[in-house]
């Protein structure tokens, strides 16, 4: 969950907010049970086959099914990257420090993670400071927003400004990550759990998914409350953010609390998705499935993942509009989905067994909705290029 909660999560949501108000906050309400649908269908591959999305891509689809997927899971994890160093250069810029000083040092600490295959350790530590996100929470309580503008708000959609089904398509790309489909199959194998474990598994995936999306909703609720509404302007820098914190937590405290938040979720979402990369690309190519310990052997893998990084870190350096690469990485999450949920969808109607599988008047229901979302996504993202 807050690894999914990450940087670009928080800025694409804090930008809606302070351009459009409350509009798009019951898209992010929408988008929970359909989450839940597709993480649950990646916890049954894990579970019923004990293998990875990638592995049983490879074994139904062939080489040109995993190429696609590869493809997909790739340009994923570096949109990722790209988002979650923009999120550190961001808080970096909030205490004067230059980028040339902030995103060396990250991509060192990442590439390191990876020489050292220190994942689990380094993602404890990152998921601490995540646990600041959650004060988002409460100072969407506190901003007490007004009820009669959250109504007129939701009542005064802009479904023919192309600005706004962009930001809805950033959304959507923020909730769904096609990196986290490959994770959350692989993190069961890896976790040794067996079909006995899937109500819990289930209720994990469920309660992960509605706290994903509320902190993110309370985000962009606490600082359209901030901007009265919305103001029809964009966010000047990441640092902006970090006001809305200012007036509970007082000025020192909160940027204390919105670096350490947003640093530690970008932390936690590099280290996890390029966890999910290295699984993902060992099982769709017939490696062992689990990387976490092969990974740091492979100098392929080190290599390009060393180049992913620095790749990432060059183009955050000579972006000078760091709000809107963030937001322009969760649309490209949004125009992946369908690649990805669709190989999701029919592995879990022919691949499953029988007692696992999705049919019947599930199937159909599954498929239109997140076939609709998906749709939804794409037709957002190429609106914003009109």
């Amino acid at each position: 969950m807050l690894a999914d909660t990450d940087a670009g999560n928080i800025v694409t949501a804090a930008e809606s907010g302070a351009r459009w108000g409350y509009r798009l906050a019951p898209l992010l309400l929408l988008l929970v049970p359909v989450l839940i649908v597709v993480q649950d269908l990646a916890v049954r591959i894990g579970l019923f086959r004990q293998c990875g999305f990638g592995e049983l891509v490879r074994e139904r689809f062939g080489r040109v099914g995993a190429f696609v997927a590869a493809a997909a899971l790739v340009v994923a994890t570096l949109g990722s990257l790209v988002t979650e160093l923009t999120g550190i250069a961001g808080v970096g810029e909030l205490y004067g420090a230059s980028r040339w000083l902030v995103l060396p040092l990250a991509s060192l600490t990442l590439i390191l993670v990876a020489l050292t295959g220190e994942y689990r350790r380094v993602e404890r530590v990152a998921l601490l400071f995540g646990l600041f996100e959650l004060s988002f929470l409460v100072v969407a309580w506190r901003s007490h927003p007004s009820g009669g503008e959250i109504i007129r708000d939701i009542a005064d959609q802009k479904l023919t400004d192309f600005s706004y089904l962009y930001l809805g398509a950033g959304l959507i790309g923020a909730t769904f990550n096609p990196w986290m489909i490959f994770y959350q199959a692989s993190a069961v194998v890896e976790k040794r759990l067996s079909p006995s474990d899937y109500r819990a598994a289930r209720w994990d995936t469920a309660v992960g998914a509605v706290l994903t999306q509320l902190v993110t909703a309370s985000v962009l609720v606490a600082i359209a409350a901030l901007k009265r509404g919305g103001t029809g302007a964009s966010l000047n820098d990441i640092g902006e953010i970090s006001q809305v914190l200012t007036p509970f937590l007082g000025e020192a405290t909160g940027r204390i609390v919105f670096s350490a938040g947003v640093v530690g979720a970008a932390m936690a979402a590099a280290i996890v998705s390029s966890l999910a990369c290295a699984w993902g690309l060992g099982e769709i190519f017939g490696l062992r499935r689990s990387l976490e310990r092969e990974a740091r052997h492979r100098l392929g893998f080190l290599s390009g993942y060393a180049f992913w990084v620095v790749g990432s870190a060059i183009l955050v350096l000579f972006v000078p509009d760091l709000i809107w690469l963030s937001i322009g990485m969760q649309v490209l999450n949004t125009v992946l989905l369908p690649v990805v949920v669709a190989l999701l969808v029919i592995l879990a109607a022919t691949a499953l067994p029988e007692s696992a599988r999705l049919r019947g008047w599930r199937l159909w229901v599954t498929a239109g909705v997140v076939g609709l979302v998906a749709i939804a996504g794409v037709a957002g993202a190429f609106a914003g290029l009109l």
